[in-house]
């Protein structure tokens, strides 16, 4: 497949795996195809073993993520990959220092959310009084690292998160439900929403990939922002797809 003529994508995935199905089939159904032969060629490594990236922003050990992801993504640019998806969010408090690490571009998914969010709501300049609000449920990690917020404020939107206490429902819903492949709960998600929306949250953004299978189980609305969707549908336009 190296030796090829045209764009092929490389997946660092299994973070985790019921996550990277989906984005898998995202990236299908979402290709204008007519024949096994009009899809796009992908070389998807399911790296399950990554530490977690949680575990490693809480107790400093992000950079043990950072080299593997870094062996991943050379990996896959020697296999052929002409750029990038890593269909987990949390990975990129260390985006940066990945990219400059290899020579094929690496799609941020955080960023491409945030200035879709920001289209979407109409977001004018940074630090505007007449900002959007839009909601984050991501994980503690990706909370504590500011990703989504940082990114929303560039693009012109008042970002708001959950109370330390609905952070943590929003960890079971990812850790005891999606990944330990455990209950869950539509109440429990609906009572982070809901008080996302008493912030005044015009819309919120799934920014943790088990969150996206949580939208596909319950069919979730458009108010919900799937960033894998939208990583998903870039990988595909730069892929000329």
């Amino acid at each position: 497949m190296k030796n090829e003529n045209g764009k092929i994508l490389g997946v660092i995935g299994g973070m985790g795996p019921a996550a990277t199905q989906l984005f898998y089939r995202m990236i299908i159904d979402n290709t204008d195809a007519h024949s096994d032969q009009e899809h796009l060629n992908m070389i998807i490594l399911n790296h399950a073993t990554m530490p977690d990236r949680t575990t490693a922003i809480m107790d400093g050990t992000i950079d043990k993520v950072l080299d593997k992801l870094a062996a991943d993504a050379a990996y896959l640019e020697e296999g052929g990959a002409t750029c990038i998806a890593i269909p987990c969010n949390t990975t990129h408090a260390v985006m940066d220092r990945l990219q400059a690490r290899v020579n094929i571009p690496i799609i941020n998914m955080i960023d491409e959310t945030a200035a879709y969010v920001a289209d979407l709501l109409g977001a004018k300049a940074p630090d505007s009084s007449t900002a959007p609000t839009v909601g984050i449920m991501a994980t503690s990690g990706n909370i504590k690292m500011e990703l989504y917020q940082n990114a929303c404020i560039a693009h012109g939107l008042n970002p708001v998160i959950p109370s330390p206490e609905k952070q943590e429902t929003v960890m079971g819903l990812i850790y005891d439900g999606v990944k330990n492949g455990g209950e869950v709960k539509f109440s429990d998600f609906e009572d982070v929403a809901g008080e996302l929306e008493d912030k005044g949250a015009q819309r919120i953004i799934l920014g943790c990939t088990e969150l996206s299978v949580i939208r596909e189980m319950f069919s979730l609305t458009d108010f919900y922002i799937d960033a894998m969707q939208i990583l998903a549908r870039r990988s595909l336009e730069l892929c000329g797809k």
